[in-house]
């Protein structure tokens, strides 16, 4: 057997339709679209969802929940995220973009308290959780919150 003898299973391989080739193919004249109406035209056919004027499934089901518009969206990072900086040195934002650790638009940066510190650091952010207050503080660290 060779290359140029391989053909595929009888009957596996359908030919594409060719539309609007003339009487002789089958499919000349109207192309198969039938005669006049939206369908038949150029750029016819109605949009993803129409049902032919029966309310469509969705407008038909429910609105469910409530989005805020005015939700403000904080980056979320842990103490344990801090051992990546050195004793005694500034995190904020920039730090923080920096290291890789928050990313995104956002309207600020909050610290939680999940994990451990070992030296104190300069924190400089939006919001700062009790527990990551009372965690920092006990290593002599400085807090500020902007």
């Amino acid at each position: 057997m060779k290359l140029n003898e391989l053909s595929p299973a009888k009957g596996s391989h359908k030919p594409r339709k060719r539309l609007g080739r003339g009487v002789g193919s089958g499919t000349g004249k109207t192309a198969g679209r039938g005669t006049k109406g939206y369908n038949s035209r150029s750029g016819g056919g109605v949009r993803p969802g129409f049902e032919g004027g029966q309310m469509p499934l969705h407008r038909r089901l429910p609105k469910r929940g409530f989005k805020n518009i005015f939700r403000k969206n904080f980056a979320i990072i842990n103490i344990r995220d801090l051992s990546r900086f050195k004793k005694g040195s500034l995190v904020d934002e920039a730090a923080l973009v920096g290291k890789g650790l928050v990313k995104g638009k956002r309207h600020g940066i909050k610290l939680l308290g999940h994990g451990e510190i070992k030296y104190p650091l300069s924190i400089r952010l939006n919001k700062i959780s009790n527990s990551a207050r009372e965690k920092i503080e006990a290593v002599d660290g400085n807090i500020e919150v902007i």
